[in-house]
């Protein structure tokens, strides 16, 4: 019987990379999603045929269609996880729209339209009778919002709905659909939020810096703190790919003490909230 299929975006690296190894050493047929030569490169010196590399940049349509018709063309897809993903922080009141819309494109519109371009695949697993699963690499964010991370907080929110909707729809056809919503990972993306921020920052005037400076300085702490400090990308991966997995997965599934406390503070009354959550100054 051939190997089992999936395939992983964004594995590069963080929670990508590591469910990309994890599923090879299970034997597994991998579809790994990357957008540059070097990390094309690097994927094909550790994994070797195991690993088949995708070119893809989940918000460039043509490239999301030819990544799925050339999968769908190899035969059946048994998994998805939709991992690629961005932070862009900056205060709402002056994110440049172009800034927050490509947030949106990148966490939850390249999302969708990934799932489209492999549905057909993973319809052929389930006529041949075999499992399909897709996993959303959502957020603990995707239930409580803080400072500066808005338009983060906007995409994993919307992932959340995304994820239900297509639970329901795909519940006939016998395609699981799981959300995996994180706490603070120890991946790269925390250093290229702050990297984006520096840039849009630069184009904010004085006084509105001025305004936000304690918010800003926060967010820097709490993001420098994540990349030191959160779970390693293969304890993440071990999860994913028992979602992947597992006989009867869970629809959804948390990661990190972080994330199991900020879901019960999601649970209280809304002022007590808001309270917790609001910025001191």
């Amino acid at each position: 019987m051939s190997p089992r299929s999936y395939v992983v975006t964004g594995a590069s690296t963080g929670i990508g990379q590591a469910c990309v190894a994890q599923l090879v050493a299970a034997g597994a047929q991998v579809w790994a999603s990357v957008r540059s030569d070097k990390d094309e490169a690097a994927l094909g010196r550790e994994h070797g045929d195991a690993v088949t590399v995708l070119r893809l940049d989940v918000t460039d349509a043509e490239s999301v269609r030819a990544a799925g018709e050339r999968v769908t063309a190899a035969g059946p897809l048994h998994g998805l996880v939709n991992n690629a993903g961005v932070a862009l922080p900056a205060p709402l009141e002056h994110i440049p729209i172009e800034v927050f819309r490509r947030q949106l494109e990148v966490n939850l519109i390249g999302q969708l339209a990934v799932t489209q371009a492999m549905l057909p695949a993973l319809r052929k697993a389930r006529e041949q009778g075999m499992d399909a699963r897709i996993v959303m690499i959502g957020s603990i964010g995707g239930r409580i919002a803080a400072p500066m991370l808005g338009a983060y907080h906007a995409s994993k929110f919307g992932l959340v709905g995304l994820a239900d909707t297509l639970r329901a729809e795909l519940a006939p056809s016998g395609i699981r659909v799981i959300l995996i919503e994180p706490g603070a990972i120890a991946t790269p993306i925390w250093g290229r939020g702050a990297d984006a921020a520096a840039e849009v920052m630069a184009g904010i005037s004085p006084s509105a810096l001025e305004r936000y400076s304690a918010q800003i300085a926060g967010a820097q702490k709490g993001a420098a703190r994540s990349a030191k400090r959160g779970l390693p990308p293969p304890r993440a991966a071990q999860l994913i790919i028992k979602a992947l997995t597992v006989a009867n997965p869970r629809p959804r599934y948390l990661i990190g003490s972080d994330a199991h406390t900020a879901a019960v503070v999601a649970q209280l009354p809304h002022r007590l909230r808001y309270r917790l959550t609001a910025a001191r100054r």
